[in-house]
């Protein structure tokens, strides 16, 4: 019981602590007058993409200095493939489900599309490149082609970023600029609002992000081994889920708000983070062969996912009741996963 209540702690703290992060990047965005764009997709992501970023790395650093902690390297991989699968499905049902009351579940979703198109385009591209990674390893020359494909994927992060920074100053001219909902939190504390406190206010909240993700995935590690989950399923279905709460708590905030390019923008753009940056770590440091189904599987309902959110933004036209189909692929992945474990 003590462990359930002490998520309950966490999880309130998480939630206060995205409220300040979100105000925070809301005047970065403003003070640097750049668009939601950037500020969803690019600083959000990035910042609150951290704490799922150093699991894998610290499992599979660690698998590097002992090759029989088998254990650690099936960590690294569902964590790595366990973040893009939570954003993809499980995140979009979550953030629906607090504007439902206000929109309907036939309410439009409104992003720009532009942004979310670009988006879903570099993380498709991506994922696609850590599938076929999982497949040359077996090959004389597969050190070449992780390698190769490592580049790739790095390369196609950084023209990500390029393009997005690009397009900022014409969706500012659109109206798509970034504005602050509310004064800045510190100057509640006699704080000046400038580049300095802003910067400091960002600093508190991700230092607070990590930490309370750290405290969330420990008390959630012990749970699930309590219910004997397999390490892998542990970090491709549990882990996520700590890590990926200061995403969903952003996103909410800002759909709330009527900041959908922001809301969205922030999932999205952590996708295509982890999922061109993050394969790296798990493509050059560890047994990226995948030797049963579930990391398939993962990857497959992660671009079944993609490719829905996807189609209806190619037409316009997404509506709250599609974020619940992503809802249940989720769902799915683990009867799946746990029929083949």
């Amino acid at each position: 019981m003590q462990h359930f209540l002490a998520l309950g702690l966490i999880l309130v703290v998480i939630v206060f602590t995205a409220k300040i992060f979100c105000n925070a990047l809301e005047h970065l965005g403003e003070q640097l007058r750049i668009s939601e764009g950037i500020t969803g997709s690019i600083f959000a992501a990035v910042g609150t993409a951290l704490p799922e970023t150093i699991i894998p790395i610290l499992s599979i650093a660690d698998t590097t200095h002992n090759s029989t902690n088998t254990v650690n390297d099936a960590i690294g991989i569902g964590a790595i493939l366990g973040a893009p699968l939570m954003l993809s499905t499980l995140s979009l049902f979550i953030i629906s489900i607090f504007v439902i009351k206000r929109r309907g579940i036939k309410g439009k979703i409104l992003p720009e599309p532009k942004g979310l198109q670009r988006d879903l385009h570099f993380f498709i591209f991506g994922y696609l490149m850590a599938l076929v990674a999982s497949f040359t390893q077996t090959l004389h020359l597969a050190y070449i082609i992780n390698t190769v494909i490592s580049i790739t994927l790095g390369l196609n992060y950084f023209i990500y970023v390029l393009i997005t920074v690009r397009n900022s100053r014409q969706l500012v001219n659109a109206g798509h600029n970034t504005k602050a909902s509310d004064i800045l939190f510190l100057t509640k504390f006699r704080f000046k609002t400038n580049i300095t406190s802003i910067i400091i206010q960002l600093v508190i909240g991700l230092f607070i992000f990590m930490y309370s993700a750290h405290l969330f995935i420990s008390e959630i590690s012990i749970i699930g081994s309590y219910y004997n989950f397999s390490p892998f399923l542990l970090s491709l279905i549990i882990t996520p889920i700590a890590t990926e709460l200061p995403e969903k708590i952003n996103s909410i905030t800002w759909l709330r708000e009527k900041k959908d390019t922001l809301a969205i923008g922030n999932i999205t753009g952590a996708m295509v983070f982890q999922g061109s940056l993050l394969p790296i770590v798990g493509i050059l440091f560890s047994n990226w062969n995948f030797k049963n189904l579930q990391p398939v599987v993962g990857i497959i309902i992660t671009l079944i996912s993609t490719m829905w959110l996807y189609f209806h933004n190619k037409r316009g036209n997404i509506r709250i009741w599609h974020f619940w189909v992503s809802g249940l692929l989720y769902f799915i992945n683990i009867a799946i996963c746990s029929l083949i474990s």
